[in-house]
């Protein structure tokens, strides 16, 4: 979970078992936004206490903004699940770096561009 954005621990992602990888594959992530102690916490963990000073982390810090449950489906995710695809460009057209584009072709794998 990117550090700022949940209350790590307190998440319903939805989990599945993808056979083309053999790894588990996240088809949701769903929590409850970060609170003031959790922000402090993780901000510390992470070694950037220093973000606590920007308007987002002071909104939340001040309690300007209202504790919220947030997330969904991934969709290109579960079109990866459905697809039997071993990668998100497979099914998902952006700029993809030429390192990972030139990984997956050695791999059979055809990223979307």
């Amino acid at each position: 979970k990117e550090t700022g954005k949940d209350t790590h621990g307190l998440n319903g992602d939805i989990l599945v078992w993808n056979p083309v990888t053999k790894r588990r594959h996240e088809l949701t992530s769903m929590g409850i936004r970060v609170t003031a102690d959790a922000l402090k916490r993780q901000l510390q963990m992470a070694g950037q206490s220093d973000f606590l000073h920007l308007p987002y982390h002071q909104a939340i810090l001040n309690h300007q903004i209202p504790l919220s449950i947030g997330g969904g489906i991934g969709q290109s995710r579960t079109l990866m699940l459905l697809l039997r695809k071993a990668h998100l460009g497979e099914v998902s057209v952006t700029v993809w770096p030429e390192i990972l584009r030139q990984m997956c072709a050695r791999r059979n794998i055809l990223v979307l561009e």
